[in-house]
């Protein structure tokens, strides 16, 4: 019997079968208590737990073959159970050290990952899906469409090859890649849960990014986590809002609003609102002054981020003095605010491009 697998209300994997085989079972992702379980149902003394869980979590085995503190005939009879790592199927990075990378999955699908570093940490912008469902009108990923679900052995996967790749410790995770975090729920609180327990990263680094689906955000507020939430609303009324991302028309303004105002009152944490400007759109005055109307009053911070231009829509990006101009307008209304610095690619930098062009 395989250590338990909660599979999300959203993913492909019915609950008749969540319960695999252990052949069929990654193993990373697991906790050092599930770890211990397993290894003793093999029929092994419970140490052997805590040597596995360091060997996944610590050096990095990308195979059970590899870890040689096992006898080699126990080796021999676990060859066909996988520990989850994915392939490395492209490297790309740019003059300021930021690496892309595209994962090739066990099935062949292909998903996106980022490793920016700076001079006291490195983040990794991680996916929660293959694809998007949601479909927003500036997104290179939601032009590709939606495929499934990714599993916890593949999101934390993304993080560890990024750990590997630049030889530091990860000191941030953002769930601000490829797909919406909250459809995928169940599956990214448990690797959230990994990547706090079993890397070791503070839950106060770890960031949940959302476009917003109803009711989901006081799901995730119910348990009460002490990391970063952030929500990307992008604009600054409902119109604009239904232009730029389709689900809205299902999920008006002032409800999401008023979900995250509960998200506050249960937490006791503020909301991260993500914003792209987009030149000529979503940038003037009057829409920095709706945007303060609807945050006033609100434990919330501004995240503006300056658009990266896809091939497949003609946004573009505001000039510096636009940017500047909309933070002003945010100050003067006592809304707390910042400008995301550009990282990474001059080509491919948007999300979802680098895989577009190269697959």
């Amino acid at each position: 019997m395989a250590y338990p697998v909660t599979p999300s209300p959203h993913s492909p994997v019915s609950p008749e079968n969540s319960q695999q085989d252990v052949t069929n079972t990654p193993l990373l992702g697991a906790s050092f208590a599930e770890l211990t379980q397993w290894v003793q149902q093999q029929g092994q003394p419970a140490y052997r737990g805590r040597q596995l869980h360091n060997w996944i979590y610590q050096k990095g085995a990308r195979s059970l073959s590899e870890i040689s503190v096992f006898s080699k005939s126990w080796r021999e009879a676990l060859v066909d159970v996988p520990i989850g790592r994915s392939t490395l199927h492209y490297r790309s990075q740019a003059p300021d050290r930021t690496v892309k990378y595209l994962l090739r999955l066990a099935d062949g699908n292909i998903i996106e990952t980022v490793g920016i570093p700076t001079a006291n940490r490195l983040t990794v912008c991680v996916s929660s899906q293959v694809g998007c469902p949601m479909a927003c009108d500036f997104c290179a990923t939601g032009k590709g469409g939606f495929t499934r679900n990714l599993q916890r052995h593949e999101i934390v996967d993304q993080v560890l090859t990024v750990q590997e790749d630049f030889g530091q410790r990860v000191s941030n995770v953002v769930f601000m890649g490829m797909g919406e975090p909250l459809l995928n729920l169940e599956t990214v609180l448990a690797a959230v849960q990994s990547l706090n327990q079993d890397i070791g990263i503070g839950m106060r680094s770890l960031t949940i990014s959302t476009v917003g689906i109803r009711d989901r955000i006081r799901q995730l507020a119910e348990h009460k986590l002490q990391l970063t939430f952030a929500v990307s609303l992008h604009a600054s009324n409902q119109q604009l809002r239904e232009q730029l991302i389709p689900s809205a028309k299902h999920y008006p303004l002032a409800d999401l609003l008023q979900e995250c105002r509960d998200y506050v009152k249960i937490t006791g944490r503020r909301v991260t609102f993500e914003y792209i400007l987009l030149a000529g759109l979503n940038d003037q005055p009057e829409h920095g002054i709706e945007l303060a109307q609807h945050l006033r009053g609100f434990q919330s911070h501004v995240n503006l981020i300056p658009y990266n231009p896809i091939s497949e829509v003609d946004y573009q990006r505001p000039s510096p003095r636009r940017i500047q101009a909309f933070v002003e307008t945010l100050e003067q209304h006592n809304i707390a605010v910042s400008v995301r610095r550009p990282r990474g690619l001059e080509k491919d930098a948007a999300c979802g491009q680098l895989r577009a062009s190269t697959v």
